[in-house]
């Protein structure tokens, strides 16, 4: 999650709603199966939309276990990596900018 300044392409404007782009690559399986993970993850992850700084971006990558994972458990991965993201950002300035 890139807060606004970490991101060249924007205006300083923290009125831009939150991003959400999604990464299901052909390792997930077909067609099919990568349409059906990217609409669980984007269900998923509306409802934590509100918690995003407005104006960050998140890129959800899906692996090729989400194919055979839960919704449950789907939805347990990504409020971990939400939580992390918040704890890196309590604990650094540059939260989500990449090592």
């Amino acid at each position: 999650m890139l807060p606004p300044e970490h991101d060249a392409g924007s205006t300083g404007s923290t009125a831009e709603p939150a991003k959400v782009g999604f990464v299901v690559s052909r390792g997930v399986g077909p067609a099919v199966v990568r349409n059906r993970v990217a609409r669980r993850l984007r269900h998923l992850v509306g409802g934590h939309i509100a918690e995003l700084e407005p104006g960050s971006h998140l890129v959800v990558r899906a692996t090729p276990r989400a194919a055979a994972a839960s919704s449950e458990t789907l939805g347990d991965d990504l409020q971990a990596c939400l939580g992390a993201l918040r704890r890196r950002g309590a604990a650094s300035p540059t939260a989500g900018s990449t090592s």
